[in-house]
Parts: structure tokens; sequence; C-alpha cells
């Protein structure tokens, strides 16, 4: 017997909804690339202004930053030194705190105790980052004074880089854990029932496995610790020191742009384009820390 032939007499309407929607999306995607297209160049250009007055050789291998001096000089190496040790200080106290948060919330914790730890956490990177620089300033460095630093000075990148160390853990422990999480239940249960304990699979198989989500974590706190402004500008101290000792005063290249930014100096002058210098040096820095990141993840995706 011959099967039936039937229409299809369903009347394929344009869907303008979807096409709506898929320009809106377009849109957002292409402003976001124009935006940082338009960052670049203005760096570049205004950059650019300072380099024909200034050798780049000079800029790099100087070690002393006193632009806004009778004698000035334009060695970026000082402020560069302030922003690589504070973000070494804030990275040596989040990333350990941050992954323990994250194994804690992702293999330990209960459903109810995660929806109330993760939040709260979260708060942190809501705080005012002005907020954290007096509680740098006004508690961490006198503490570390009366207990261990007695000849600690008022102003010092050990306390900001601690600080900052506490703003950038809700980056580390929040995406880590999300990337823990993500990690396919087979791999604990196969480990669980080869005898490991809950501690041995989090720590020899689900951390492994979910290395990819967390070297992104690190790589952003990171970049948020090096971009940090408020926090370094009132507890670090805002005179350029070429020093990688974390007890000292130092100016990092975000307290020197906003030292600038606020105050008298003239539009056109080589101080004013200065700060768009130091702006590109601490973007390549970013841009070199994301490159390795970028690296990183593809690495160990395809390893696991």
């Amino acid at each position: 017997m011959a099967t039936p032939i039937t229409r299809d007499f369903t009347v394929k309407r344009p869907r303008y909804g979807e096409r709506l929607i898929e320009g809106a999306l377009f849109l957002s995607a292409a402003a976001a690339v124009f935006i940082t297209i338009a960052i670049v160049f203005t760096l570049l250009k205004e950059s650019a202004i300072f380099f024909s007055r200034v050798s780049v050789i000079d800029f790099l291998t100087d070690t002393v930053w006193s632009p806004l001096f009778q004698n000035p000089r334009y060695g970026i190496a000082p402020l560069l030194a302030g922003t690589f040790l504070t973000t070494l200080v804030a990275l040596s106290f989040a990333v350990p705190v941050g992954l323990v948060a994250a194994i804690y919330l992702s293999e330990f914790a209960s459903p109810r105790t995660r929806e109330t730890v993760k939040p709260v956490l979260e708060l942190l990177a809501a705080v005012p980052t002005v907020i954290y620089g007096y509680f740098a300033l006004t508690l961490v460095t006198p503490f570390l004074r009366a207990t261990i630093l007695p000849d600690l000075p008022t102003f010092n990148m050990l306390s900001a880089g601690l600080v900052i160390g506490i703003l950038i853990v809700p980056y580390i422990a929040s995406l880590s854990e999300d990337a823990m999480r993500a990690v396919p239940a087979s791999l604990r249960e196969g480990s669980l029932a080869m005898g490991a304990t809950r501690l041995e699979t989090s720590m020899n198989v689900v951390l492994p496995a979910a290395i990819s989500g967390i070297s992104g974590a690190l790589v952003l706190g990171m970049s948020r610790a090096v971009g940090e402004t408020m926090i370094v500008a009132i507890a670090g101290g805002q005179q350029p020191n070429f020093t990688f000792d974390p007890t000292e005063s130092a100016a990092t290249v975000t307290a020197y742009i906003a030292q600038v930014a606020i105050g008298d100096v003239a539009v056109g002058t080589i101080e004013y384009y200065s700060i768009f210098a130091a702006g590109f040096a601490l973007l390549a820095v970013t841009l070199a820390f994301n490159l390795i990141a970028f690296w990183l993840q593809r690495r160990y995706r395809e390893a696991y």
C-alpha cells in the first residue's frame, strides 16, 4: 500500500524578532571591538608625541621617573617595579585563599552553604576601592607595624598589595569555582570508585581538569591588580622609587596617572603626554599577561 503524500501548508513568516536580536548582539560585539580599537589608537597617537620628545631607550632603561621636577627624567622602571611588586604581593595572598575557597565551595560545601557564602564573597568586589585604600592605611599598616614590622613606614607597598589581594579574591574564587563545577561528575565518581578521598579527588582530578578556567581566573585577577589605582595611591605612596622591597613606599603606573590627572598639568605639555606613555606601557604589560593566559588555556585544554 502506497504511503499517502502529505503537504506542509505552513507559511514561513519572517522572524523579525530574531533578526532584531541578532542585530543588537552584533552591534554590542562591534561596539566592544570599536571601543578597544579607539583606546589603543588614542594611546598610540598621544604616546607618539611623547616619544618624539623623549628617547624610547631612556624611557625603558632609566631608573628615575621625575617628569614633574625641574630636571625631568622619564624612566618608566620605577613605576613598573612598583606595579609588579604590589601585584606580586596581591597574588601571593589571593591565589591560595581564592583557590582554597573555590575548592571548598565546589567540592565540600552543601548547596545551601554555597548559595550563602558565594554571594557574600562576591560582595567584596563591590566595595569601593577608596574604602579599601583607607582600610589599608588605617588598619592593615598599623597592624603590621604593631605585630611583625615595627619600622614599617606609613605608606608602603606591602599593605597596599595585601588589600589588593583581598579585593581580587572574589574574582579568583568565583571563576575558579565555576570552572571546577563544570568538570564532569563522571571524573569525580571514577576517582572515588578507585578509593581516592574527596580531597585527593579535588586536588588530583578536579583541579587539573579545570586548570584552563582557573588560569583564566588568575590572569583576570592579575590584570585587576595591575590596574588598581586608589588603593596604591592612598596606601602605597605616590613617590616613584625603584625598589623591590615591599616594605618601602613607591608609586605605580596607575597612581602616577591619577596624580597627574587631578593636578594642574597643562594640556599639550610633555608632562601631560607622559601619562599616555605610562598608560601605553601598562597596556602592553596587560596584553602580555593575557597572551600568556591564552597560551596556557590552549595548552591545558588540549592536555585535558
